[in-house]
């Protein structure tokens, strides 16, 4: 694994962003965000559509320019460069984007290095150059041929190595794997995670897919209507989702309760949801409370799911008996699980 650079550290300082449509129309598309994204790390920003993730991402390489606040790539202010200066930065950044950007009808060799040939490389060191990243990503034996003859998947590989060709210390993937299937995308979260691994570069991914989050950052960003309303660590934030907004993003990979119906025939007494983390998944807690405390114990849901490199259960239990005995089983379930909730009839 090649040594982390100290190079490709992002900083958002207080930076809001203004469009000003035809008819002098203000729509606010960041406001006041602060984010400090540490070279070497791969960095999520998760929202829904017109949360103001995709202008936050341009601001990185100066497509868009902020409004207010500044964007420091490296200490340097992106928004303030210009001309030659503003290209020079560019050429330090690389994007992937959602749908490709490839030309069909160009050979995928040629796509790749067509931004050292935009650079004034020559011909035969672009090429070389672009087949290097091509068996990278593993597509050398497509380089000769046509970018519209590839899979989805393979063009992303396509995008992903032309983004690289120029030995990027930042690279930023703006819904890099929404147009892919479930597959695909596994594989493309694994290339951009061997990417960091072996160069070191910075990551900055957008997506509004939390099984992207969980499987490729370490740290991430919920965004909402141009502010950022929650940030931490990947696991922390499924662990502990604390706004709205978040522990929706978090149910869809896990999930929060039951079915209304069956928590409204049940009731709300002794149904509990359990969160375990890594040695306390496997821990025998369904019979331990049956022989320990002599209650009835009825196992509704229970699941599991890796996020970074961390087991991450739950289960639905539904403890009857005397009450006191409840209590007591209660009382041991949260000495040792990270966290016991009421299921809400």
């Amino acid at each position: 694994m090649a040594e982390r650079s100290s190079e490709g550290r992002i900083v958002f300082d207080g930076v809001s962003k203004t469009f000003t449509t035809q008819k002098k129309v203000a729509t606010a598309a960041l406001r006041d965000v602060r984010l400090e994204i540490e070279p070497g790390t791969i960095f999520g920003v998760i929202g829904y559509s017109g949360a103001g993730k995709s202008t936050l991402i341009r601001m990185v390489n100066g497509i868009e320019r902020p409004t207010s606040g500044r964007v420091l790539v490296d200490g340097i202010d992106v928004g303030a460069l210009r001309g030659a200066k503003l290209r020079t930065a560019q050429k330090r950044t690389g994007m992937i984007f959602q749908q490709f950007n490839l030309l069909d009808t160009v050979r995928v060799r040629d796509n790749v290095a067509m931004p050292l040939r935009l650079d004034g490389v020559g011909v035969a060191a672009a090429r070389a150059r672009a087949e290097e990243v091509l068996d990278f990503v593993g597509l050398g034996a497509k380089a000769g041929s046509f970018a519209g003859e590839l899979s989805g998947g393979q063009k992303q590989r396509v995008g992903i190595a032309r983004a690289l060709v120029r030995n990027p210390r930042i690279l930023l993937s703006d819904e890099a794997t929404s147009a892919l299937d479930p597959t695909t995308t596994a594989q493309i979260i694994q290339l951009l995670r061997d990417i960091n691994a072996e160069y070191g570069t910075t990551i900055l991914v957008v997506t509004h897919e939390m099984d992207v989050i969980k499987d490729l950052a370490s740290e991430v960003a919920v965004m909402a209507d141009g502010a950022i309303v929650e940030q931490g660590s990947v696991l922390d934030t499924f662990l502990h989702p604390r706004s709205p907004i978040t522990r929706d993003f978090v149910t869809t990979v896990v999930p929060q309760g039951l079915p209304d119906r069956v928590v409204d025939h049940l009731g709300g007494d002794g149904l509990w949801r359990l969160l375990l983390v890594d040695d306390e998944v496997t821990q025998p807690l369904v019979s331990d409370l049956i022989t320990r405390f002599g209650v009835e114990v009825n196992l509704l849901h229970a699941d599991m799911t890796e996020i970074q490199d961390h087991t991450v259960g739950q289960m639905i239990v539904k403890v009857t008996g005397p009450a006191a005995q409840v209590l007591e089983a209660r009382a041991y379930l949260q000495e040792r699980v990270v966290h016991v909730e009421e299921v809400q009839a």
